[in-house]
């Protein structure tokens, strides 16, 4: 592997890591704007007394991200499991709503 320093790496390339690195930090913020409100579902279902999970709406989800895939032709196989990914921990963060705050020591 090569240990190049950023002055010997061609232009276009920092040009384009840089790029990357300005979505990588909008997808972070993108993301927390998803779990805050994820978060306030997950405590109107716990109010309500909703289960943590809606199959249902997670199989429309799983849908509706594939069709999105295929538009902006990303793999829908690759979106799918993002999705799966992070509705993984939404639906743990909805489990830890419903069952009350633990205390850690």
């Amino acid at each position: 592997m090569n240990d190049s320093t950023p002055h010997e790496l061609p232009p276009e390339l920092l040009r384009l890591r840089g790029s990357i690195d300005n979505i990588d930090a909008a997808l972070v913020y993108l993301l927390a704007e998803r779990f805050k409100a994820t978060q306030q579902v997950g405590v109107l279902k716990a109010a309500r007394g909703l289960p943590p999970s809606d199959p249902a709406r997670e199989a429309r989800q799983v849908a509706r991200l594939r069709d999105l895939a295929h538009e902006a032709d990303l793999d829908p196989v690759f979106a799918e499991k993002f999705l799966a990914f992070i509705v993984e921990e939404v639906i743990r963060h909805h489990e830890e709503i419903a069952n009350g705050p633990t205390s850690e020591v």
